[in-house]
């Protein structure tokens, strides 16, 4: 019986994950309210199904109570999360929202599955960034000087990178994080935040090649400090966020071309300066030639996928948990392999949907700060998820960043909750952008062309009643008792007759 409900789970939560990604894109085709609020309901329903279904099967195959007091736990907070927003940010984007929840959900499924101890440390570290980000939105509605801090921005960049080099840890042949009172907190997560900001705020306005230089320069340095406690990945963001911010605001293409030259020159330099990098790429070229020299996650990856075909093998039915590092750098393969192929391109639409998202709302808001700030976190968001997908299904070199919201990660899940706070807060601006524009139209008057009185389209009395006397005017201006003007006068032309014909005439 147990064997059943499995095989069923599978199928049934591929059909409802497609279903709520197909709605995550149909949702912007209607324009009525009550249409979409029934949509963004029924895609609530669906992932309350999909998480109750998921924990129900590892619930059947483990018969551990404790599993239900974790389904439960996670329900109130996906609840708190609805309800909270809804009740105080009427004008949040419901979407962002409930991909948020999805996001967090799909990762709280596998991750439970492959280790019950780090589900508890992420179900707690994400109850308090949630927390967190509800504060989020009304910093970012009232605090109006938030694009004055240019300075206080690049510092704090490169002091929290610096404290790294200093005293990090060392972890997967890089120093990425501290440990603070036990928890290890990586400040790169952060950084990402903060450098948007900065380069938002030095771009805003001045966009000279005096200060492009000294932008430049700022963004150099960060990447050079991440580039030295190897943390490539990171760098590689930062790096990537950067370009495109400089060319939205300045649009000139040469930019971009000198930064990805400067940025392939640097990728070589880091393949024979560090010899990590080296087997990253060896390992990327042919995992399985050199498994036992550093190919082995990549080959276990690329095995997991192909195991788990379109359908998957089904939720603690396959061999996810011998995945290196599967419950964070590799957690898209164990996706893939125990809930299919089908599932885990949702989980990829599920993302682009997140990031369409964020660039409608830097499109429409009129703050160049704040539409430059909507572009790099989501540019930021984007790009690492595909470091992330495209490293475990071996289309680029592995990078060694998280999938965000799904991977395990305390940094990752706070800085990425706090990036979907910092976005409803812009989204919340350009609702109360569009209101200011409707009322200003409401005060503007009716009519301002001249002769026209300002609450209706007919001529005003006065000039209606003085018209006939200025077309009398007019008329006994033009007749024959007016004085006629003398030969060469301005304005009057006068005609040409050939002498000859003048002669015929008179003859």
């Amino acid at each position: 019986m147990v064997n059943i409900v499995v095989e069923l789970s599978k199928y049934l939560m591929i059909v409802m994950i497609a279903v709520y990604t197909f709605e995550c894109f149909a949702v912007f085709s209607f324009s009525d309210e009550y249409t979409k609020k029934s949509i963004l309901l029924r895609q609530n329903v669906l992932m309350f199904m999909i998480h109750f279904v998921a924990f129900l099967v590892m619930y059947l195959q483990t018969e551990e109570k404790k599993m239900l007091g974790f389904y439960g736990m996670q329900v109130i907070l996906f609840l708190a999360i609805l309800i909270l927003y809804a009740r105080l940010y009427p004008k949040v984007s419901r979407l962002v929202v409930n991909n948020m929840c999805m996001l967090l959900a799909i990762g709280f499924i596998m991750i439970t599955r492959l280790s019950y101890s780090l589900a508890v440390k992420q179900f707690i570290i994400a109850g308090g960034a949630v927390a967190v980000s509800l504060a989020v939105p009304v910093v970012i509605r009232r605090m109006k000087i938030l694009s004055e801090w240019r300075k206080l921005y690049a510092v704090a960049g490169v002091v929290l990178l610096g404290i790294v080099i200093v005293i990090g840890s060392v972890s997967h042949g890089a120093m990425l994080g501290i440990v603070v009172a036990g928890i290890n907190i990586q400040p790169s997560e952060l950084v990402k935040i903060i450098f948007v900001f900065f380069v938002a705020a030095s771009l805003k306005d001045d966009r000279s090649f005096r200060n492009v230089v000294i932008t430049t320069t700022v963004a150099a340095l960060h990447v050079l400090i991440l580039v030295v406690s190897k943390d490539l990945g990171a760098a590689l963001i930062i790096f990537a966020v950067y370009l495109v911010m400089l060319y939205v605001a300045t649009q000139q293409p040469l930019y971009v071309f000198a930064g990805v030259g400067a940025g392939s020159v640097a990728s070589v330099a880091a393949y024979y300066l560090f010899s990590h990098v080296r087997v990253r790429v060896i390992a990327w070229k042919d995992p399985f030639a050199s498994y036992h020299e550093g190919g082995q996650q990549v080959a276990q990856s690329l095995m997991a996928i192909g195991t788990g075909s379109w359908f998957g093998m089904g939720l603690c039915q396959g061999a996810a948990d011998k995945i290196p590092v599967s419950e964070s750098d590799f957690i898209f393969s164990a996706i893939a392999e125990e809930m299919g192929l089908i599932f885990a391109i949702c989980l990829i639409l599920i993302c682009v949907s997140v990031y369409i998202m964020f660039l409608n709302i830097a499109m429409q808001l009129h703050d160049r700060f704040y539409k430059l700030v909507a572009l790099g976190l989501g540019t930021c968001y984007i790009f690492q998820t595909f470091l992330t997908i495209g490293g475990v299904t071996k289309f680029i070199p592995s990078t060694g960043v998280t999938l965000p919201l799904v991977s395990y990660g305390g940094s990752s899940v706070l800085s990425t909750v706090i990036m979907f706070g910092i976005i409803q807060g812009l989204y919340i601006l350009r609702e109360d952008e569009e209101e200011d524009i409707e009322r200003k139209k409401a005060k503007r008057p009716a009519r301002t062309r001249p002769g026209f009185g300002p609450e209706t389209r007919e001529p005003s009395r006065r000039k209606t009643a003085e018209a006939p006397k200025e077309a009398g005017r007019r008329a006994s201006a033009g007749s024959g008792h007016a004085k006629k003007a003398p030969e060469g006068a301005p304005g009057r032309v006068r005609r040409r007759t050939d002498p000859k014909v003048s002669e015929k005439r008179r003859g």
